[in-house]
């Protein structure tokens, strides 16, 4: 085999250290083991890590392809090239906006930067952005509301060094298993403890010393209900308010009376009661996608900073710290001009508009004003006819986003570019096919959900017919807007030191990061303005906080519940809830194995609808489309209520397509439901009339 060489594991974004090394005979990864020296993991690693870089089991693309027809067949990189660029320029020379570009947290960090540079400067479309908003974007919005700037301000150092974990809608024991044996490790100490909050007894509320289980979708209510009983009860660090907060007050005359809040929750007072002591003792609030994933995610995820902030848990070993699932959704923030510029630049400010168009040399009219309405926002503007042409990139939007029937139209209705590893489900509607190399194959860097900065390195060639994610985007790039970048295939390092340069002074400065330092530190955590310094715990020095906000203190936000955006009712009677398996990666595409959906119901829950299972099958159908599942009894999830895995390909198409009204980020976890026989399904109507054979009657 060939030599180990120190990279990062790209399944998720605890970004640990690893050693990779090539196969023997031909390409691919031939061995994988944890990095002792990378300082995020110091050498652990978890299984699925290992097993998803060294061998993935999905359909590798090997080579271009473009549309005959119903067929896709081979072709030269040339002709697929060409035909890329002469679509999306006839279509920009109409409108840049007639043109759009979904990317990845997948991508690294100069590719997504790369992308964006193509995107917002050499088409100059509104119409970019990523699949880390369908996961992560409630919880940037709730970051730049309460602190004026995105990600957490705490870093893993600060673990061990908590008395109280509460991890709130989420399930790192089987999303991010590293990270989980770190807060476990920490809780099981003496004085110490977890708290878990989940309407589901998840892996992680299974280690718990105390499980919260509130009606699904009223997280909101259930943390306005802690908050207010802080407020009652005096608990709240009337210093730390004082001085170093703003909009206290207002936050106050908005919150509920505790009993309403915790019925309307579907907890007891004293339920209340004890999840508000848990903020006594020094706490780490971790959330994920239970909280981010609605249509009042950002409020939710508001509420769960404004404990911290009322409470004072905003200090080291203490604060709220928001889970991320990709391997580089921070990266892509930082890098990609998805939502900001580089650096986390505010995108309608003057002087940094003018600074990106001088830095890519592109005029600067031509840099759009709005960062667009996100992917849903992206797939309703290719219905109303107003979008020619989507480019995706190491995404899977035909069955990663809500109502994904709806989007398999949109995708048939444009112009659609694929760039991708392997052979998803969007790739089945590509007019044309880019194959694209994967973990492993790749150079570049990454950053992770601590904002640590490492390097991924390739320790295997690609064939001849597959290109890197950066030199595919050049190639394209330069076509639509000659001179983007230099001619491909391109070193990752010269694009790094661009992404670096854009992000001076910059709340995400990454100016002191070399790949040198990276070579040398393995990681480095920003900001790091110089070459010798990296960020610890934000916003706090020795005692004291500053936050870059405009008043220079860190701000509440009050928030009210709408409830659900689709409630239960005689027709749909039952609440769909979507989690993750610790089998799953993405979409599946790269190595899922599960193809019928299974559905996890309580047994009092299963015991009501016998009658419409077959041979231990039954169709889940929402008034968007209906999915044949096997029907599990577990005692776990809450009665009327059903979870599926929302990595399965079948699964979003009954989720729902409302999003958040702040973030543009979906409503994943909650949508009305009902059970009907597998051989008498038919298609559901969207006004709900009722069938003999469907369970959901008045």
């Amino acid at each position: 085999m060939t030599r180990w060489k120190p990279t990062t594991c790209m399944r998720c974004a605890v970004g640990c250290g690893q050693l990779q090394r090539g196969t023997d005979r031909g390409y691919g990864v031939g061995d994988v083991q944890g990095d002792h020296q990378h300082p995020t993991a110091e050498g652990l690693s978890c299984e699925r890590g290992i097993r998803e870089t060294k061998n993935p089991r999905g359909e590798w693309l090997t080579e271009p392809l473009i549309r005959r027809g119903d067929q896709l067949v081979a072709t030269s990189w040339d002709v697929a090239l060409g035909t890329v660029a002469a679509e999306l320029l006839k279509a920009m020379a109409d409108d840049p906006d007639t043109v759009a570009v979904l990317g990845s947290g997948q991508q690294t960090n100069e590719a997504a930067y790369a992308l964006g540079k193509v995107a917002r400067g050499g088409i100059g479309t509104q119409y970019f952005d990523a699949n880390t908003t369908l996961c992560m974007a409630s919880a940037v919005t709730a970051y730049y509301d309460a602190f004026g700037s995105d990600a957490p301000p705490c870093t893993y150092d600060d673990i061990p060094e908590a008395e109280t974990h509460v991890v709130w809608g989420a399930n790192p024991a089987v999303a991010h298993p590293v990270l989980y044996r770190w807060i476990l490790d920490s809780a099981m100490a003496s004085e110490c403890r977890l708290v878990v909050v989940d309407p589901v007894e998840s892996e992680t509320a299974a280690d718990a010393d105390h499980h919260v289980q509130p009606e699904p979708g009223t997280d909101l209510m259930l943390a306005r209900a802690v908050l207010a009983q802080r407020v009652e009860s005096g608990g709240i660090d009337e210093d730390f308010v004082e001085n170093y907060t703003a909009g206290f007050d207002r936050l106050v005359e908005s919150l509920p009376d505790v009993q309403t809040a915790a019925e309307t929750a579907g907890v007891s007072r004293a339920t209340v009661d004890e999840l508000a002591a848990a903020f006594d003792a020094k706490t780490l609030l971790y959330w994920g996608m239970g909280i981010n994933q609605s249509t009042h995610g950002t409020d939710a995820a508001r509420m769960l900073i404004n404990l911290c902030l009322a409470t004072g848990n905003v200090g080291p070993g203490s604060g709220p710290f928001s889970l991320t699932g990709q391997a580089n959704s921070m990266g892509t923030r930082v890098c990609s001009s998805k939502g900001t510029w580089p650096g986390h630049q505010a995108f309608t400010d003057d002087a940094t508009r003018e600074r990106v168009a001088e830095a890519w040399d592109v005029p600067l009219d031509r840099l759009p004003s709005s960062t667009g309405p996100g992917p849903v926002g992206i797939v309703d503007e290719i219905n109303r006819g107003h979008i020619e042409a989507c480019w995706t990139v190491a995404t899977n939007p035909a069955v990663g986003m809500p109502n994904a029937t709806n989007v398999k139209r949109a995708l048939d209705d444009v112009f659609l570019v694929v760039q991708d590893a392997f052979r998803s489900e969007t790739v089945e509607h590509a007019d044309v096919v880019l194959p694209a190399a994967t973990w492993g194959e790749s150079e570049g860097t990454v950053m992770n959900m601590e904002r640590r900065i490492s390097r991924v390195t390739a320790v295997s060639d690609v064939i001849d017919t597959v290109r890197q994610d950066i030199d595919i985007i050049a190639a394209v790039g330069n076509r639509l807007a000659d001179g983007l970048f230099d001619e491909p295939p391109l070193e990752p390092e010269p694009v790094f030191d661009e992404i670096r340069d854009l992000t001076a002074g910059t709340p995400a400065d990454i100016s002191g990061v070399s790949y040198e330092r990276l070579e040398a530190e393995r990681a480095v955590r920003w900001p790091a303005p110089d070459e010798t310094t990296e960020g610890g715990y934000r916003y706090y020095d020795d005692g004291s906080w500053s936050f870059p906000t405009e008043s220079g203190l860190a701000r509440f936000s009050p928030a009210s519940y709408r409830g659900v955006p689709e409630p239960t009712d005689p027709t749909y009677p039952l609440l769909l809830t979507t989690g993750r398996r610790a089998e799953a990666y993405n979409t599946g595409v790269r190595n899922d194995d599960e193809t019928i959906p299974n559905a996890r119901v309580h047994p009092e829950t299963a015991g009501q609808y016998i009658d419409v299972v077959d041979r231990g099958k039954t169709v889940v159908e929402s008034r968007r489309g209906s999915v044949t599942v096997t029907l599990t009894p577990d005692d776990s999830i809450p009665t009327g209520a059903i979870w599926l895995d929302i990595h399965n390909p079948e699964v979003n198409e009954l989720t729902l397509p409302a999003v958040d009204p702040d973030s543009n980020e979906p409503n994943f976890k909650q949508c009305a439901v009902r059970l009907s026989l597998p051989d008498q399904s038919s298609p559901v109507t969207r006004d709900g009339v009722l069938r003999s054979d469907t369970i959901g009657d008045d």
